[in-house]
């Protein structure tokens, strides 16, 4: 894995572009069994992480609209 700034430092755009690249490579460079399994799951913990941020967003954005 290659090496990736800590959650804290990497933007939402950042971690959207590294799933991106994972997922084409996973549909396109055909990877070994081991190599792909390690690319699934950091991609889903790149997912995960996407959607905390986006359901944290959401909340905010929840948060202006009522004030």
């Amino acid at each position: 894995m290659p090496d990736t700034p800590d959650d804290t430092d990497r933007t939402f755009e950042d971690t959207l572009e590294r799933l991106e690249d994972i997922v084409d490579t996973l549909e396109d460079d055909s990877p070994s069994l081991d190599e792909a399994i390690d690319a699934y799951e950091e991609g889903v913990a790149l997912a995960n992480e996407c959607l905390d941020r986006l359901d944290e967003a959401e909340q905010r954005v929840s948060e202006l609209s009522i004030d």
